[in-house]
């Protein structure tokens, strides 16, 4: 497989944020691989980005991995109990990553399935389907990715992103969706940001089905 590696990972923000789309995120669990295709991101640019968990210099215990190096996952929790996954971005101490907000499922069908409705992946209907990994916290809970995951290298460890090969391809139990145009729009949920709440930060795929939510003011990035 090719594993996205640290070079990937240290450049500009907000182009790893469009570049991952198109990737795949897979967890290897106990030798079994589950996952699927990156079709949402949104970018958060550090210190001076009002809705980033390090605003202003912020450097709690809770926030030490996004000081890491580039490629280092970044887990947090919302409401005490949903997991969200980050990929770390630039270099060592510019403190900036990307959100992983959904993905679209191809690889461990049934153990995605099971994570989330205790079903396998064929008894769920086409709403259940759709909403598997249409989330930050969605996709996390169905990958099994939870604090024991934050502050490794995604390029070292079970957890990984990579490019698409003849070994992966063989892997998908279902055909991909159609990705569409890439469109850039304004965050979800950052309402408290100010003016970073309107930064064009957020990149999906237009037609992908499995996006968490789509902007009708969206702007056609490519």
């Amino acid at each position: 497989m090719i594993i996205l590696n640290e070079k990937f990972y240290g450049r500009k923000t907000l182009d790893v944020a469009v570049d991952l789309l198109g990737k795949y995120l897979i967890h290897n669990i106990n030798g079994q691989l589950i996952g699927g295709k990156i079709v949402e991101t949104e970018a958060y640019t550090g210190v001076t980005d009002k809705a980033a968990h390090v605003y202003g210099g912020r450097k709690t215990e809770r926030v030490l991995p996004m000081y890491g190096r580039a490629g280092t996952s970044y887990v947090y929790r919302i409401y005490g109990m949903y997991n969200c996954l980050n990929a770390i971005t630039e270099r060592e101490g510019e403190p900036q990553g990307v959100l992983i907000r959904a993905i679209e499922p191809l690889i461990g069908l049934d153990y995605i399935a099971n994570m989330r409705y205790k079903k396998n992946f064929n008894e769920l209907d086409k709403k259940q389907k759709l909403n598997l990994t249409s989330g930050p916290s969605k996709l996390c809970m169905a990958l099994n990715i939870d604090k024991r995951l934050n502050n490794i290298l995604l390029f070292e460890g079970d957890l990984f992103i990579c490019d698409i090969d003849d070994e992966l391809k063989s892997l998908f139990e279902i055909e991909e969706e159609k990705t569409g145009d890439i469109i850039k729009s304004k965050r979800i949920g950052i309402d408290y940001a100010e003016e970073a709440k309107d930064f064009l930060y957020r990149f999906y795929y237009n037609d992908n089905p499995y996006v968490s939510k789509k902007e009708k003011n969206g702007i056609k990035l490519y």
